[in-house]
């Protein structure tokens, strides 16, 4: 059987009651009605629950989740998801820089390989509970984490209780590293470099969603892209995407597509949260779209970085494009003050996850965002120590780490920053199933994001 994830109405039905309630609605009435009818939770972890619902009931998650769409929200006006509303709530939004920033090519290429590093890090604990990835790095005297997880060592009962991610473990474990595999959060910049080759940095939504249609397998997508890919072959047009019946709009996917809106605007925060905003909104809303814009703005201000407290500038910066009084900004200022006040990463984890796991998937970009901030902010911009703190942490492990190293490797300024042993087995290649970018080196990932940065508004070559 063909159970597809992501999709299934009576799973969307129970993800959509936590998305409700945690965005400001009422949902209590339509949630009896769910359980009475026979109805259950979504999957905590996996992405689709094991047996399809009656067609009953699968009729009725969907009745339920147009329902839900139009239950009205208290935060609608303290976190909007219109860009000119967003920033007239933004009193900080940044200027203008007086002239065009310069982010050096070795830059990018740290970025590149930051980027990868950190996610093929996370590849094979991602979806573990936090204990268990403590547990599999301490067996092998990885902890505090410090290098790639590996299976060496580990007893077997460990194991057994807590394998490794089945789709990573064969190509992202320390002995079986060659070269960087496939991975969502790589796959993401490769589209927004050809979406920027093809349309230059005046694209819009719908460029965007065409771009996709053409490019994008729709079974390398998850969440929220696998449902607005869903929602534009059933012909609903951009931003409606995002909306129709999509409980995974405030999740982390339009996060892990912002870097190289950030690293093609160095020095502009603006433009790159803006340049977000537009990527972003096909699949997002509120609270998913402000993690993008933060990211994107964070990344530009690291692309031109420079000091011992970069970092924390960055962070500064990436707030001031995302609503203050929003749940996210709550979250990202929780998480500067606690990796401030503990020298204990693992209490500052665990302070996390007392919070937010309790209402929050595994992968909401709210939970994420603040434990990226809060590994950024410990280890004070550090490569290594920011992406093993991000990894540490639990939750989306490979974006998380992605997108810590994206920015560290930008502050450390060059591709030999970066230390050779995290570097050396990516053996300057990558696999994806993205255009022609298959095999690509990150060398020359990071010529083609140079032009982009101050080559032409667009070039026509679309290949590497």
């Amino acid at each position: 059987m063909l159970r597809l994830t992501w999709v299934q109405p009576e799973d969307l039905l129970g993800h959509e009651l936590r998305q409700a309630a945690l965005d400001g609605r009422e949902p209590s009435r339509i949630a009896e009605r769910w359980r009475a009818a026979g109805g259950s939770e979504a999957p905590p972890r996996a992405g689709a629950s094991p047996e399809p619902a009656s067609r009953y009931l699968r009729q009725l998650a969907e009745d339920l989740l147009d329902e839900l769409a139009d239950l009205p929200s208290v935060l609608k006006d303290v976190e909007p998801t219109d860009l000119e509303k967003i920033k007239a709530v933004c009193p900080n939004w940044p200027s203008p820089p007086a002239g065009r920033g310069a982010a050096q090519p070795a830059r990018h290429e740290a970025a590149w390989l930051g980027r990868a590093v950190g996610c093929l890090l996370g590849k094979p604990v991602e979806k573990l509970p936090l204990e268990a990835i403590r547990q599999l790095a301490e067996a092998t005297g990885n902890w505090p984490l410090n290098t790639y997880f590996t299976a060496k060592g580990v007893p077997a009962d460990l194991l057994t209780a807590h394998p490794w991610n089945r789709r990573s473990a064969g190509t992202s474990l320390a002995e079986n590293i060659d070269g960087m595999p496939e991975d969502d959060d790589l796959n993401y910049p490769l589209l927004n470099l050809l979406l920027l080759r093809r349309h230059g940095k005046a694209f819009t939504t719908t460029d965007v969603a065409r771009l996709w249609l053409d490019e994008l397998p729709p079974g390398r997508t998850f969440t929220a892209e696998r449902i607005a890919h869903r929602n534009l072959l059933l012909g609903i047009e951009p931003p409606h995407t995002a909306r129709h019946r999509n409980p995974f709009r405030e999740w982390i996917g339009a996060l892990i597509r912002a870097d190289v809106h950030g690293w093609t605007n160095p020095g502009d925060p603006a433009a790159a949260a803006e340049q977000a905003h537009r990527d972003a909104t096909l699949t997002h809303t509120a609270n998913g779209v402000y993690a993008a814009m933060f990211t994107a703005a964070v990344i530009a201000r690291a692309a031109t970085g420079t000091g011992p407290d970069a970092i924390h500038t960055c962070l500064r910066t990436g707030l001031k494009v995302i609503p203050p009084h929003s749940r996210l900004s709550h979250a990202v200022r929780h998480a500067i003050q606690l990796a401030g006040t503990h020298e204990d990463f693992d209490t500052v984890v665990d302070e996390l996850h007392a919070t937010y796991s309790p209402a929050h998937h595994w992968v909401h970009a709210i939970p994420n965002t603040a434990l990226i901030t809060a590994a950024l902010t410990h280890a004070n911009g550090d490569f290594t120590g920011s992406v093993c703190r991000a990894v540490s942490g639990g939750w989306d492990t490979d974006s998380n780490g992605a997108t810590a190293g994206s920015v560290a490797a930008l502050l450390a300024g060059a591709p030999t920053a970066l230390p050779d042993r995290w570097t050396a087995p990516l053996k300057n290649r990558l696999a994806t199933s993205v255009a022609d970018f298959n095999g690509t080196g990150f060398d020359t990932l990071a010529r083609l994001t140079q032009e982009l940065t101050h080559g032409p508004d667009h070039l026509e070559a679309t290949r590497p």
